[in-house]
């Protein structure tokens, strides 16, 4: 199956999985294979949120 997110900036990985290390380590949860999909879920959701607050702080300075 096709990826059909990829990043418009590769540099942006590395801050995306520091922010999901981050949120992980502030959740308890060790991502991976051995937790569950609630827990790793958790962290997916978290990111978003986050983004999207981001995104929206940065739309209301223009």
């Amino acid at each position: 199956m096709a990826r059909s997110n990829r990043l418009i900036n590769e540099q942006a990985n590395a801050v995306l999985n520091q922010l999901k290390n981050d949120i992980a380590n502030g959740f308890g949860v060790a991502l991976g294979g051995e937790t569950t999909s609630r827990q790793n879920g958790s962290v997916g959701g978290e990111m978003t949120k986050q983004l999207v607050q981001f995104a929206e702080k940065q739309l209301t300075q223009v």
